[in-house]
């Protein structure tokens, strides 16, 4: 079973060009345009990975990595915050809400599927993945 992955940018070409490169890869790739759209198909499925920008309209990334904390008890879902915050209050503020990798735009799309499968495996070892 291809793994869910929840790609969540208000730029849309971005998520266009990111959703077929991931799908050619053979992850299945939900997508949300804003931090309500993400928190609303959160309500309904729990992917592997979620792939968040911060600044977004309706609600930030931030916004976002805080309610799947407190309100939606999502803390085990491995997130990937993708942004074009790249100072290092930015960075620390993801690292200190959870999040499992940082990167900043611009990004290759080679490089962002090593990070992927990278975490990826590695929730796959922390919480036995498919296997069990």
């Amino acid at each position: 079973m291809a793994k869910q992955i929840l790609l969540v940018d208000d730029e849309r070409d971005l998520v266009f060009y990111t959703k077929l490169f991931l799908e050619e890869k053979g992850y299945e790739v939900l997508e949300a345009y804003d931090g309500q759209q993400a928190l609303d198909v959160l309500e309904e499925v729990t992917p592997d990975l979620i792939i968040l920008d911060v600044a977004m309209p309706r609600l930030t990334g931030w916004d976002v990595l805080s309610r799947l904390q407190d309100e939606m008890g999502m803390v085990d879902i491995p997130v990937l915050m993708l942004t074009a915050r790249a100072e290092d209050a930015d960075k620390a503020r993801g690292w200190e809400l959870g999040v499992t990798w940082y990167q900043t735009k611009p990004f290759e799309l080679d490089e962002l599927a090593m990070i992927i499968e990278r975490i990826l495996a590695t929730a796959d070892d922390t919480w036995g993945g498919d296997d069990e």
